[in-house]
């Protein structure tokens, strides 16, 4: 009996490892019972569970892009939004920190980085890219390992009624190389839970040992199993529910320590569970996907959808059902939380994702144009009482992916035509070219996957160049990292372990109040307050907390007050010193403060002594903050207009300022024109203008939740939180009655800000790039910049308008017409690189692109006039024959391979070179052979020869080329042009 136990665990403990998909193509249901309540009946019933019978708070799903986490391309699982509490750096005053038991169901997308199961959707029964995760959470101990197994096992098996006998749980076994003991504890748990031991199955680290990532919080877990099979045959297990018991911490050297707090984060997909409970074989077969699928069926030549997978879906037309039905879901919500298609990071993949279901919709199921867009509205039926932001931007969503869609559609039809035109210059041997296959692709101009260019190739019996390819992607990569955004140095943070010591110690969140002490001054100037503090904590460069410092060393200082303004919301860190109480004349320079967790760690260097009690006192460096302060209004100016010229549905995607510049993302559905960016810039000057008062309050947070217009981001707030208002008090700003917050900038922001707008003096915005489709990147100065980049942009229009009018007088000389082509591209370099309105920017670039087209066709004239004359001059020196080798006068090789195209129209007969002495003493070379003489005769090989003996370059092709060098002896190199071709012909 024991021996058929093991067997059966190995055998089990292999499936899970393999995870086990839904049962074949079969559509049969896995039981008899009725089908059960709808998949959002399933969802509310888990949300009332834990908020009725367990006191769980219910919040919503977080967006699907990730809040300030680099490390995600998409919110992946339940738990993202909480990382700042099992890290130990959520804010204390802010919402989340007060959760203790929360519940939710959460938008999940997986395709992309360590979790990516893009490649298997269509192909298998149970893949998504986008999922929804049921969820809930205990935090720092309020309850753990048996009331979260207890929780569970009640829900499954009395509130969703699922048989015991199906299901089964598997539990931490130990890690003897980590030094981890069995999870006994949770063993014993599900005995007296009443599971068979029979089904409680112990696993290793790779099943049943959860980790955040290389390195943080992670913990033992053990997961719910449900058994497909039933009483029929062997169990076939597919995994349900994940309850993780976050205890331990992965350090960086990879050891693990003891978590300060333990939290229970649990985990269980929503369609899995509704495929359990409405007894389908296939999270596809469920009401979740039903009506997309009946939708897809009706707008297609194709037939009804089967549920056939692998050899059975010989004509792939299942797999397309699945894919499209899968990516629909996924494109909703994404574009929904503002993820749009693009070309780097989470849009690229989004972009991929759309036109991976392009490729099915019409290649497979020949849906016809604009059919993906048409899906959208079945989408916001099925989920959008669930998630109402994708109600809110249905119209949107459908826009963006028919216009994407038929971008695709036509890109496509274009890349066949140049594969075709490329294939028949090919041999018959010949790899098809690696640049030719980069262009088409999503990293080139037509933005086609590179799997369909491959597939594309093989239907044509085609190799691909493979290793041109990656080459490319590799030079991609490099060119990639060098235009990203530079990194900002973290500097020193405080751990997990040194958050939990501060906290196990009670010492209270530093109170950073003093920020807000300055004032304005009669004379338009600023006075900033000092602050007196006491050192609570010294940490050395890595971190180490020690009791004091000095000699010049680079440390961490933890205050009980501070007025520095921490780097956060977007606003850089302030700057400046402090110095001992007594010793004003020793500075410690502090060069960048951060929050950690409620805590405000000051980055500094102590040129002497400093331990812990001392007392200090802190300046901020004026210039530097009233720089931030400048630029932080006129950021919240530069939103406020933004809505203005766009709509009042223009949403903040970002923004970052310094006393430089600042930096604004900001959703679009088109790249801004033009008078668009002016009518910003209007209507800032118009508020500056005005110096309006900046009102500032701190409010609870309650009370900015229904103000119409008021301006928030997906970020968490303190409370109580603080209310920027310009030009209207906070009071009355907040009071729905009174709808001012429709009427000027109102924001939720912790930032400093001028007490006027005055102060901000003019706003220029002097750049201007697509992040990805959707969202805009506008870079802004302020005050003296801008008034520079205004001079700046005033003296390039009249450069521009006097080029034009040396343009249009004309020129009869071509090193005249030169010489004004040439100023043209030099006005254009300063235009593109000047810092400058970019509404002016735009249109001097529409213009001198008119321009050096007038100035390059002038030049093009001229030069074919003067070759024509020169033209003649060697005709009637020259007779009849197979070569010409002579000298000419030419201002430029331009004229010069003029000239020889010339002789070889008139003469085709005759290959020619034709050497040109210039005054700065180098040789032009140009040379053409005609068609007769080759193969065994080239022009690149001839003006090789030629430019080598001169001690210079060419290039060119077999029939025309050129070169340079440099040669005191023209007729010796005559002489060689002529032996060379003698020795060819």
């Amino acid at each position: 009996m024991a021996t058929s136990v093991a067997a059966a665990t190995g055998r089990l403990r292999r499936a899970i490892r393999r995870s086990p998909l839904w049962w074949g193509p079969s559509r049969r249901p896995l039981t008899s019972l009725p089908p059960p309540a709808r998949a959002s009946a399933v969802r509310d019933a888990f949300l009332s569970f834990f908020r009725d019978r367990h006191g769980h708070r219910l919040v919503p799903s977080a967006s699907v892009r990730p809040r300030g986490d680099p490390s995600l391309l998409f919110v992946n699982a339940g738990m993202n939004q909480f990382k700042p509490i099992f890290l130990g750096t959520v804010d204390p005053r802010s919402e989340m920190a007060g959760f203790r038991r929360v519940a939710n169901s959460q938008k999940c997308v997986r395709a992309g980085g360590r979790h990516n199961d893009l490649e298997d959707v269509g192909r298998d029964l149970s893949h998504h890219t986008f999922f929804e995760m049921l969820g809930n959470w205990a935090f720092g101990g309020e309850y753990f390992k048996e009331e979260a197994c207890s929780m569970a096992w009640e829900l499954l098996t009395q509130v969703y009624g699922i048989p015991e006998d199906r299901l089964w749980v598997s539990y931490f076994g130990g890690d003897p190389k980590a030094g981890l003991d069995p999870d006994l504890e949770i063993r014993d748990i599900w005995l007296s839970l009443g599971v068979p031991a029979s089904r409680v199955l112990s696993f290793g680290p790779q099943e049943n040992f959860w980790e955040m990532g290389d390195t943080g919080p992670c913990g033992p877990c053990t997961e719910i199993h449900y058994d497909l099979a039933g009483v029929v045959g062997a169990p076939q297990l597919v995994e349900l529910w994940n309850l993780v018991f976050m205890q331990h911490n992965r350090e960086a050297d990879g050891r693990l320590q003891p978590l300060p707090q333990r939290h229970v984060d649990t985990g269980m997909g929503l369609e899995r569970l509704v495929a359990v409970l409405q007894g389908r074989c296939s999270t596809y077969d469920t009401d979740l996907f039903s009506p997309l699928l009946s939708a897809i069926h009706r707008g297609c030549r194709v037939p009804p959808y089967l549920g056939r997978v692998g050899v059975a879906d010989e004509d792939r037309v299942d797999t397309a059902y699945r894919v499209v039905a899968d990516h629909i879901r996924t494109l909703s919500v994404c574009i929904a939380d503002g993820i749009f298609p693009g070309m780097s990071g989470a849009p690229l993949v989004l972009r991929r994702i759309l036109r991976r279901a392009v490729r099915f919709s019409t290649e497979v199921l020949q849906a016809p144009p604009g059919f993906l867009g048409s899906l959208v509205p079945v989408v916001v039926e099925t989920l959008g009482d669930a998630y109402p932001e994708l109600q809110k931007n249905s119209a949107q969503i459908a826009s963006l992916v028919t216009e994407d869609e038929a971008a695709f559609l036509a890109s496509l039809q274009r890349g066949r035509r140049i594969i075709e035109r490329t294939l028949k210059r090919l041999g018959p041997s010949d790899a098809f070219p690696a640049e030719v296959a980069w262009s088409l692709s999503l990293s080139g101009n037509l933005g086609l996957p590179l799997d369909l260019v491959q597939l594309m190739l093989e239907e044509k019996g085609v190799q691909l160049d493979s290793a041109g390819l990656e080459q490319l992607a590799q030079e991609e990569a490099q060119h990639r990292a060098q235009q990203a955004d530079p990194v900002q140095e973290r500097g020193l943070r405080l751990d997990v372990h040194a958050l939990g010591e501060l906290q196990r110690r009670g010492v209270p969140p530093t109170d950073d109040s003093p920020k807000y002490n300055y004032s304005l001054q009669p004379n338009g100037g600023y006075e900033f307050g000092t602050c007196e503090a006491q050192v609570l904590q010294l940490y050395t460069e890595n971190g180490t907390a020690v009791t004091s410092v000095g000699d010049g060393q680079r440390c961490g200082l933890l205050l009980d007050k501070t007025n520095f303004y921490a780097e956060q919301g977007g606003q850089a860190s302030d700057r400046g010193y402090l110095v001992q109480a007594g010793q004003q004349d020793v500075l410690f320079p502090v060069v960048r403060a951060q929050v950690c967790g409620g805590f405000i760690l000051h980055e500094a260097v102590a040129p002497e002594g400093l331990q812990i009690g001392d007392r200090v006192q802190l300046h901020v460096d004026e210039a530097w903050r009233l720089g931030c302060m400048e630029k932080h209004t006129a950021t919240h100016l530069l939103n406020w207009a933004l809505r203005q010229a766009l709509g009042p549905c223009t949403e903040q995607r970002g923004s970052h300022l310094s006393p430089e510049r600042l930096r604004f993302d900001v959703a679009t559905q088109a790249p801004l024109t033009p008078e668009q960016l002016r009518a910003v810039e209007d209507t800032v000057q118009e508020a500056v203008g005005q110096d309006e008062a900046v009102y500032m309050e701190e409010v609870a947070l309650a009370l900015t939740a229904r103000v119409p217009g008021l301006r928030t981001l997906d970020e968490v707030y303190p409370d109580p939180v603080r209310v920027v208002s310009v030009g209207v008090p906070v009071t009355r700003a907040l009071d729905p009655a009174s709808q001012a917050a429709l009427q000027t900038s109102v924001e939720l922001c912790c930032g400093t800000h001028l007490l006027r707008t005055g102060a901000v003096g003019d706003l220029v915005i002097i750049g201007e790039r697509q992040l990805s489709k959707g969202t805009t990147r506008l870079l802004a100065v302020t005050g003296e910049q801008a008034r520079q980049a205004r001079e700046v942009g005033q003296s390039l229009v009249q450069e521009v308008e006097a080029a034009a009018e040396r343009l249009s007088r004309g020129s009869r000389a071509v090193v005249e017409a030169q010489r004004l082509s040439k100023h043209m591209g030099q006005l254009t370099d300063a235009v593109d690189t000047a810092m400058m309105p970019q509404w002016q920017r735009r249109e001097l670039q529409a213009t001198l692109k008119m321009l050096q087209r007038r100035a390059n066709t002038a030049v093009r004239k001229l030069e074919i006039g003067q070759a024509a004359r020169k033209t003649q001059e060697l005709l009637e020196r020259h007779s009849q024959g197979p070569l010409i080798v002579d000298t000419v006068s030419a201002e430029s090789l331009s004229v010069l391979v003029k000239v020889v195209r010339q002789l070889c129209e008139q003469a085709p007969r005759t290959s020619v070179l034709l050497l040109s002495p210039q005054p700065v003493g180098s040789v032009l070379c140009a040379c053409q052979v005609a068609q007769g003489a080759m193969p065994t005769f080239t022009a690149e090989a001839w003006a090789l020869a030629v430019c080598s003996h001169m001690g210079g370059k060419a290039w060119g092709s077999r029939v025309v080329a050129q070169g340079t060098g440099s040669t005191a002896d023209l007729e010796a190199a005559l002489k060689t042009a002529r032996a060379y071709a003698l020795s060819q012909l």
